[in-house]
């Protein structure tokens, strides 16, 4: 994942039209290609481990579904596109590529974790995980620490919430208690300086999302990688 400037696809290689993101085509186009997959998950009401981005199903289903309020098969019925379960995304990419997880939790940490690395402990291929949730992160830290773990963080300033916690998560203090690996920051949203400042401290640095070519080519000489999306689907 940091060994070389290989492509990340956020999602898989998507279009939103003819592939959606984070199913298995996305996923199969990614591996034909050899890119590094960033999936996102969350645990469903049942204790089933979904691949899907959003906390509901409105903006790609057309429906009012809380993903961690359903169960699988509430989910399975919505017709406009298969969501697999991170069972079928690793039986499907077993090593072929580097798997980039993001466990997308609100709750109290500890229940889609566990069932997370229950499937990934039975899985040969190299992953890391990472959070905008720093509890995720430090669940991983207290039971899995040899698991590569990354912060997501940006400015959130197109968030509403309290300027203090701004202010704590969008520098990331609590990295003194998660030990992260790495970071993953809003690309375009983390000045030169502080990159180079993470690096000389031992952190590996990725931006997020990466949608054209010219700002690839721009801000990869700065990160020690760059998740992408639109301008790798072709």
């Amino acid at each position: 994942m940091f060994k070389e400037h290989r492509i990340i696809a956020h999602r898989g290689i998507h279009d939103n039209i003819k592939v959606f993101e984070n199913t298995i085509e996305a996923f199969k186009l990614a591996i034909k290609k050899k890119y590094i997959i960033e999936l996102d998950i969350h645990k469903t009401v049942d204790n089933q481990i979904v691949v899907f981005h959003d906390y509901d199903t409105k903006r790609l289903l057309d429906n009012d579904l809380i993903i961690e309020n359903s169960t699988y098969k509430e989910l399975s019925n919505l017709k406009k596109f298969h969501i697999p379960t991170l069972a079928e995304v690793l039986k499907l990419v077993d090593g072929k590529v580097p798997l980039l997880i993001e466990l997308k939790q609100r709750n109290k940490a500890g229940k889609l974790e566990s069932l997370t690395m229950e499937l990934l402990n039975n899985y040969n291929g190299e992953y890391a995980i990472q959070s905008f949730n720093y509890k995720t992160l430090y669940w991983f830290k207290k039971n899995y620490p040899d698991i590569l773990r990354g912060q997501l963080s940006s400015t959130f300033n197109n968030k509403k919430i309290p300027k203090i916690k701004k202010y704590i998560l969008s520098n990331m203090f609590t990295n003194i208690i998660t030990n992260p690996n790495f970071i993953s920051y809003k690309y375009n949203e983390l000045p030169i300086k502080k990159i180079k400042n993470y690096q000389k401290k031992g952190l590996k640095v990725l931006g997020w999302t990466v949608i054209s070519k010219k700002e690839y080519n721009k801000y990869i000489k700065y990160y020690d990688n760059l998740i992408c999306e639109k301008f790798i689907y072709k």
